[in-house]
């Protein structure tokens, strides 16, 4: 059973609270926090061995307090840290990884696959060479044989095609 010291050290605690709490409180920023620091406090004070005589009862209790709160604030710290690097890393993984959203994307691309089959050949090669390989009008025409206002239209009425053809999927009109 702990034996609770009614000694000087005791008595300074409730002689000198106000005080306390409202060092906490600086130190700390939250009068919640001074409580709970204050808390410990009284209860290394208590443990503290009454044989061992102190100097000056309240400098000593403004110490104790002093150093629960640095160690309450480093801890503090270690634990946002820690929170912080757990939300960097949720940060790093695709939510949209799931597998549920790999099938939706893999149906979309068959679809769009679909559209595209149903394209005449040359549209569809002008928007497959300016879409995935980035050419420009210019290298796509001297590809196909054709003008470069050609492969405007070919674009153009192959882009029009998949957005009809999407929206027709989609039962809108």
């Amino acid at each position: 059973m702990r034996r609770f010291a009614s000694s000087s050290l005791l008595q300074s605690f409730q002689a000198h609270y106000a005080d306390l709490m409202r060092f906490l409180a600086r130190r700390l920023g939250d009068n919640q926090r001074a409580a709970d620091v204050a808390q410990d406090t009284w209860l290394r004070l208590a443990d503290h061995p009454a044989e061992a005589e102190v100097q000056d009862p309240r400098a000593y209790l403004f110490r104790v307090a002093g150093n629960i709160a640095i160690d309450n604030l480093r801890r503090e710290g270690r634990l946002a840290e820690l929170h912080a690097d757990e939300t960097a890393a949720n940060d790093l993984s695709d939510p949209a990884s799931g597998l549920e959203h790999r099938l939706l994307a893999h149906e979309a691309l068959e679809h769009l696959d679909a559209a595209l089959d149903q394209l005449p050949s040359n549209a569809r090669e002008a928007l497959l060479m300016n879409r995935l390989d980035g050419l420009t009008h210019a290298q796509i025409a001297q590809r196909l044989g054709v003008s470069e206002s050609m492969v405007g239209k070919y674009i153009v009425q192959a882009m029009r095609h998949c957005r009809d053809w999407a929206q027709r999927q989609e039962g809108t009109p």
